[in-house]
């Protein structure tokens, strides 16, 4: 099986777009999670496997701040994160109540995760950029979590963003939002997608050199074969 060192060395080249392209072919259609959004700009492309974690609306009797000492918590949950995970949160498109703040932020960053990704928003925005934490949301939002959410458990099978995700999924994420490979699949797209990146860097030079599209994207047998050549020479 492929080294998760490995797989983040080949991912990390390529970009989502050519990854929703793969998985497209592959029959996978629902894989970009929506919502995601990088808190703030220049973010680099991170690839991980996914740890997840589930909030549920918040029911009065459990969204308390006493919650926040339960065995079953988000402070809990942090300390599980392995280093180099990507935390995925389901907090079900809310976006009246912050998730995370700063401190939870800072932690995470300690333990190495790579990145937080969730269809919700964070909240102590300036405190959360100074972590360091790559973070991709919906934004910002002053309440705390239990404000809306009520947080059940991690490491289980989640909907984020309108996606199934489950733990040790692969997902990448860039400027244009987070994708999910499928455990099963990642080996397939390992294979494929540095190929489908030279291919496209080829497209593109061939249209900066003035080429028409019809023929070339997507090819016909001409140029696939002169696409080729250029592999051979």
């Amino acid at each position: 099986m492929t080294t998760d060192s490995k797989i983040v060395d080949v991912l990390s080249q390529v970009t989502t777009a050519t990854i929703t392209t793969i998985l497209l072919k592959k029959g996978l259609r629902n894989v970009w999670i929506r919502g995601t959004r990088p808190l703030r700009p220049g973010l680099p492309r991170l690839v991980g496997r996914a740890f997840t974690l589930r909030f549920v609306p918040a029911r009065e009797d459990l969204a308390t701040p006493e919650s926040w000492s339960s065995p079953k918590s988000t402070r809990a949950a942090i300390e599980a994160m392995p280093e180099g995970c990507i935390a995925v949160v389901d907090a079900m498109g809310v976006t009246d109540a912050g998730i995370f703040g700063d401190i939870l932020c800072a932690r995470m960053a300690q333990r190495g995760v790579a990145a937080l990704i969730t269809d919700g928003v964070v909240r102590d925005v300036a405190g959360v950029l100074t972590t360091g934490l790559p973070v991709w949301c919906q934004g910002a939002a002053a309440p705390p979590s239990v404000a809306g959410l009520t947080f059940v458990n991690w490491q289980e099978p989640i909907a984020c963003g309108g996606v199934a995700v489950f733990p040790d999924d692969i997902i990448v994420v860039d400027d244009d939002g987070a994708v999910l490979i499928p455990a099963a699949l990642v080996e397939a797209v390992l294979e494929l997608a540095p190929e489908q990146e030279r291919f496209e860097g080829w497209i593109m030079q061939e249209v900066k050199s003035g080429a028409s599209l019809p023929g070339l994207y997507p090819p016909n047998a001409e140029n696939k074969a002169r696409y080729e050549a250029t592999k051979n020479g």
